[in-house]
């Protein structure tokens, strides 16, 4: 390629510019240093929830919850030897208290005695904000449609990878989730995400949220504003135990 002369000159002529302007800024590292506002401080061990996070279940009460059939009323699910499970026919239940953005930890496990094969085997599931469902199911030689294994975005998306264990071992789901975002007209704004890591391994990376996960048919928007966490009753035995929520 030939370049012409007055290219040249002009190519040379802001390169000298931007030379100069470079030569006469003279930063020093304290140019680019803050040193307020502080980050907040919050202390972390293992197996404990972290200092700033609401606990939703430690073992001893349900108190963070109520039932989602029948809202005002006790969370009618049982809790034996630190482990909170799912009583058949109940309903679901659901927290007390409302959330948008969220860290969420909990840990699960499958009935000790499985039944049945697909959706009908171990399934619960953790909704959030009450619209959005995570699935819990027993995965192991379990052929089911994909979008509705465990740690799916039930019915839209499903996990980049199956994090199984052995029967009878404890799940654990870290969930970081943005909320929808609507306008003061009801429409939507930004869709909602879903970071999911199952038993430590990333299975949803900033997933969008298209809708409601429906059993039937397609996703609905439906405006709202901060939801409840729910556990859900789909009839197994599924237990839980260590959850947490951090509102971010």
């Amino acid at each position: 390629m030939i370049y012409s002369k007055n290219f040249l000159r002009l190519t040379l002529f802001f390169l000298a510019i931007s030379t100069a302007s470079y030569a006469q800024t003279k930063f020093q590292p304290q140019d680019t240093e803050f040193y307020e506002p502080k980050s907040k401080i919050v202390h972390t061990s293992p197996n404990k929830a972290p200092s700033d996070a609401i606990v939703l279940f430690d073992g001893t009460n349900l108190n963070q919850w109520e039932s989602a059939k029948t809202k005002g009323t006790n969370a009618p699910w049982t809790i034996n030897d630190g482990v909170l499970a799912v009583k058949p026919g109940t309903g679901d239940i659901q927290t007390k208290q409302l959330f948008e953005d969220f860290q969420l930890h909990l840990e699960w496990k499958s009935p000790d005695i499985i039944k049945g094969e697909g959706q009908g085997r171990g399934n619960s599931g953790v909704f959030l904000q009450g619209l959005y469902e995570i699935q819990i199911l027993d995965n192991n030689n379990n052929p089911t449609y994909v979008n509705g294994q465990a740690a799916s975005l039930y019915k839209q998306r499903q996990p980049l990878i199956s994090a199984v264990k052995s029967a009878g071992e404890w799940h654990i789901y870290d969930i970081l989730y943005t909320a929808p975002k609507f306008n003061k007209d009801n429409i939507l704004i930004a869709k909602g995400s879903v970071t999911v890591l199952h038993n430590g391994v990333v299975v949803h990376y900033n997933t969008q949220i298209e809708g409601t996960t429906e059993y039937i048919g397609m996703p609905k928007v439906v405006p709202h504003g901060a939801g409840p966490i729910i556990l859900q009753d789909h009839g197994d035995l599924v237990s839980f135990r260590n959850i947490w929520i951090r509102p971010l």
